[in-house]
């Protein structure tokens, strides 16, 4: 099985740290799960491809009540926003 490179961009890791330790444990494990395939949901990896961005493969995670955005360029994950439920999709109009 192919494995992805995960990479997190400096604001996603600062939304990250800004969270309680229970949430970013769980965030960080759901994150690693991701290498393994990033374009299929399972349990525990509720994903979904953001219809607005068809040009990029860009996915919403849903962890719980938290969203991470993530794009897959090659075997490179890019982890660009970590936000609470309803909140954070304006950035990507």
């Amino acid at each position: 099985m192919t494995k992805y490179n995960l990479l997190i961009s400096k604001t996603a890791l600062k939304q990250l740290e800004l969270l309680n330790k229970d949430v970013q444990d769980r965030i960080r494990a759901a994150l690693q799960e991701l290498k393994d395939n990033p374009f299929e949901s399972r349990p525990n990896a509720d994903i979904k491809k953001l219809r607005k961005l068809t040009n990029h493969q860009v996915y919403r995670l849903r962890i719980g009540n938290y969203r991470t955005v993530y794009a897959v360029e090659g075997k490179d994950i890019k982890i660009a926003k970590i936000f609470p439920r309803g909140r954070g999709y304006e950035w990507l109009d």
